[in-house]
């Protein structure tokens, strides 16, 4: 007669089994697609650095009166609702929430170090943080705006939850701990 063996079932099937009896676990994708989709995501991610530059760090001497530093979270939100023409706040607020969605996408696939939502969002911070600093600091016509770094850090959230997460995933799936 077979005496029961308590504790959990999984502990005694062997290795084998637990990979079949595992099937919804993802399996990272060959090698070579890999390394193509990182270096994909790589080139984009460049790409998009240099036209975050031209956007964010070309000086507006035309500007310069109209400028202001913004340390309060919600005024230049405020303001830019305020505006007579809803067209020119969609501008504004959809410009700096479309500009985040790459780190979304991308910075996962990139620096699979970096995966997972509150890394993502913290890099994204970071770096936006760096570029209004720079803005500040350095470009005429340019000023400081956290409510552009919160836009930004909202756009990384989408694009991470709608695509970066799954992109990840299937370039760097996670392997089981053994």
């Amino acid at each position: 007669m077979a005496r029961a063996v308590s504790g959990p079932r999984s502990l005694l099937r062997p290795r084998a089994a637990k990979a079949e009896a595992a099937p919804h676990e993802r399996r990272p994708l060959p090698l070579p697609l890999r390394l193509l989709a990182t270096l994909c995501a790589f080139v984009f991610m460049v790409a998009f650095a240099v036209v975050l530059a031209r956007l964010t760090l070309h000086p507006s001497p035309a500007s310069e009166a109209l400028t202001h530093t913004n340390l309060h979270p919600g005024r230049s939100l405020r303001a830019y609702l305020d505006q007579p023409a809803l067209r020119d706040a969609v501008k504004q607020i959809g410009g700096n929430v479309l500009l985040g969605v790459p780190f979304g996408v991308l910075v996962p696939v990139v620096a699979p170090r970096t995966r997972g939502l509150l890394r993502v969002l913290l890099l994204t911070a970071v770096v936006m943080l760096l570029v209004e600093f720079a803005q500040g600091a350095l470009v005429t016509g340019r000023a400081f705006d956290i409510d552009d770094v919160i836009l930004n850090t909202t756009g990384a959230l989408i694009g991470y939850v709608l695509l970066g997460r799954r992109l990840s995933r299937a370039v760097h799936a996670r392997r089981p701990r053994t």
